[in-house]
């Protein structure tokens, strides 16, 4: 594995993971957000195992604060990372009526970086199939992915790196949660269902807050998605404000949701997949397979 320590840049306090939440005071200038940003990033570059020698990647940009965000920092990194890879800039026009894409195109050409804008008319498929005043964004993703799993695979690109950030991370859980009965959020690293893609998410240890005030302050070209942003009754509009009102009342909450992602124990849960409950007796603990012996024994001792 490749040791991508150096991509840590500038060490600090913002979030360590895993421990206590800390709130701290949110940095308004646009260098200290950068540091924050890239710090964090940077961690989960490590932490993940994320970028490696000789990567080409795909960084997707949409048009909005995350993506923007997403490939700035990375245009930061890699001038000093300790490996070299290659960043290729795509946005998926869906031929959504009014879309700037002008607009977008020169932004990405003055970052002297690839950049590929690739039509599909994923637009008129989501307008005939989803009903008026249904969500949208579910399709819509769907039809989004397969098509930047192509042109990942026309690319020879080696990851797909997309602009998900903490906030997005925590919300995901809970809708899995309560719209789908399953306890699962989104990777900082996955690899796809066909095998064949590595989805990374850079941000995955940044807070929208930070991203926000960044975007603002390098006055990137935001462009909004008027397809479904403008739908009021979105599941993930109503997580996501039930997460505002507790972070309100409970500075740090949020973190410590996410946290708790990374420190699952299996025979606390219930899922007869990942733990041998069948099997648990006084005589004989079982051995999850996935978990170093050690802290199979550690954690199964605690039913």
């Amino acid at each position: 594995m490749t040791n991508n320590l150096a991509f840590d840049v500038t060490r600090g306090n913002d979030l360590q993971l895993p421990g206590p939440a800390r709130p701290t005071k949110p940095d308004r200038t646009p260098h200290k957000l950068e540091k924050r940003l890239r710090r964090n990033v940077g961690r989960a570059i490590e932490d993940y195992n994320l970028i490696e020698e000789g990567d080409r990647i795909m960084v997707c940009v949409s048009g909005g604060k995350d993506s923007f965000t997403l490939l700035d920092i990375l245009m930061r990194l890699r001038s000093r990372a300790p490996v070299s890879f290659d960043l290729l800039a795509v946005n998926l026009d869906q031929n959504q009526p009014g879309f700037p894409t002008d607009k977008l195109e020169t932004y990405l050409a003055t970052t002297g970086i690839d950049y590929r804008i690739v039509s599909r008319d994923t637009y008129s498929v989501v307008k005939r199939v989803i009903p008026e005043g249904k969500t949208m964004c579910g399709l819509c993703s769907r039809l989004r992915r397969g098509a930047l799993y192509d042109i990942a695979s026309q690319e020879g690109v080696t990851k797909i790196a997309l602009g998900h950030h903490l906030d997005d991370i925590v919300e995901t859980l809970f809708l899995n949660m309560f719209y789908g009965a399953k306890l699962k959020a989104m990777p900082p690293k996955l690899l796809n269902d066909s095998g064949k893609h590595i989805v990374i998410r850079p941000l995955a240890y940044c807070r929208e807050h930070d991203i926000s005030r960044y975007a603002q302050a390098q006055q990137f070209p935001l462009i909004p998605c008027d397809l479904c942003g403008s739908q009021s009754n979105l599941e993930r509009q109503v997580i996501k404000q039930m997460l505002l009102n507790w972070e309100k009342d409970h500075p740090g909450r949020t973190a410590n949701i996410f946290r708790s992602l990374t420190s699952i124990a299996p025979s606390q849960l219930a899922d007869r997949e990942l733990f041998d409950f069948v099997g648990l007796g006084a005589a004989a603990i079982p051995q999850p397979q996935w978990l170093p012996e050690g802290a199979n024994q550690q954690r199964a001792s605690k039913c």
